[in-house]
């Protein structure tokens, strides 16, 4: 790799293993993210998808091996992960949003806490942020009042308001009706556009189509075939990728 494919990339993923108990989620993963890059993780459930999401900003901490974000070696006991995080938004299966603030409020909150931005500036760009993800008008609303697709769009704009470099997706759409679902991926597909570095975990693969550069396919913790969204689909080269798609792709 030369040094310009190295200023590339924004992730790196070496040799990284996890176990529960006995269950070992991930199994000397590697892989990388460039910048701009969206990258969709698919699998079945218990792959380990969700886990090496997790551990990219350390909501969990890998056995072994190494991760660096930016630059930054994330699992490296001098390394403030916070401020790593602050660096990386995250949207998760639930919205995680207050229900006792606004909407506006809750976008507020992470940018006075950790950005210290003073609240006029968090407020304007909280509000830019909701016209962003199409829901301007409900800037005074409480998450109660919203429906999930807007409660998710919610979760979106707060994590933008932090100005990240990366954005990770926990299966975002997965604890939506149907019909809310095409409304928290068009705002994603927007965001895929304007050439956010995107890592997401998905079901959806109408959406992994349209926006993945590159598509990884996990099993059993670990990697089984990554390549294009055209390659995976159109003509994926491990039996157990097929086998996977044939089930999935109606």
């Amino acid at each position: 790799m030369d040094d310009n494919q190295d200023q590339d990339v924004i992730i790196q993923i070496d040799h990284v293993t996890k176990s529960f108990g006995k269950i070992h989620a991930l199994k000397g993963v590697s892989t990388t993210v460039k910048r701009g890059e969206v990258l969709v993780i698919i699998g079945p459930s218990g792959s380990g998808k969700s886990t090496l999401l997790r551990c990219i900003n350390m909501l969990e901490f890998p056995d072994s091996g190494q991760i660096m974000v930016d630059g930054i070696p994330v699992m490296h006991k001098a390394t403030n992960i916070n401020a790593v995080r602050a660096e990386v938004g995250m949207v998760f299966q639930q919205f995680n949003l207050f229900p006792h603030l606004t909407v506006l409020e809750n976008v507020i909150l992470a940018q006075r806490v950790v950005r210290k931005r003073k609240r006029e500036e968090a407020e304007q760009i909280a509000l830019q942020q909701l016209k962003h993800v199409g829901i301007p008008e409900k800037a005074n609303s409480y998450p109660g009042e919203l429906s999930g697709g807007q409660q998710q769009r919610v979760a979106i704009a707060r994590a933008l308001a932090m100005n990240p470099k990366i954005m990770l997706f926990d299966e975002p759409t997965s604890a939506l009706d149907p019909e809310m679902i095409k409304e928290v991926l068009d705002v994603m597909l927007a965001l895929a556009k304007e050439g956010m570095t995107m890592v997401v975990v998905s079901h959806e693969m109408g959406f992994t189509r349209a926006a993945a550069n590159r598509v990884v396919f996990m099993d059993m913790g670990k990697i089984v075939e990554e390549g294009s969204p055209d390659s995976i689909f159109k003509n994926p080269t491990e039996e157990r990728t097929r086998l996977f798609l044939s089930q999935i792709l109606h």
